[in-house]
């Protein structure tokens, strides 16, 4: 593709060889799979969600993090890398060079948000979440 513009056409295609891919994943394919039952309903909604975060369009009216979280049991932060690995692959092959690298800085920052939201928790000993002190001492 010579130019750098994202449309909806554009998206739609992204979006599907996206997730024909994850469904024949390893390690994603069995959780998407489980998890979606009426395929073409779930990528005109990503599609719409694309476009909305993309475009401005505001079309898409759903909630992810909610979504997400009736699945976090089957979920972990090490498929978050694999969908990102996969995203970045499809966005190199469909997208101009431009268009691909904001596709994949905006799903980085989703996933970090979606990341947060279903698995960070106060009460844990990660060295992440250490006090302050601690953190600056090292």
């Amino acid at each position: 593709m010579g130019t750098a513009k994202i449309d909806e056409a554009s998206l739609r295609n992204t979006v599907e060889a996206f997730y024909a891919r994850v469904r024949k994943d390893e390690q994603l394919g069995p959780l998407f799979n489980d998890a979606i039952d009426d395929w073409p309903e779930h990528l005109d909604r990503l599609a719409a969600f694309w476009s909305s975060v993309m475009l401005g369009t505001g079309r898409y009216k759903g909630q992810p993090v909610p979504a997400h979280l009736r699945h976090r049991d089957q979920m972990s932060p090490e498929l978050f890398g694999r969908w990102l690995e996969i995203w970045a692959r499809t966005t190199d092959e469909t997208m101009p060079p431009s268009a691909a690298r904001a596709l994949q800085e905006k799903a980085r920052r989703i996933a970090q948000s979606l990341q947060l939201a279903l698995f960070f928790r106060l009460d844990t000993d990660a060295p992440s979440r250490a006090p302050r002190a601690a953190v600056e001492a090292n």
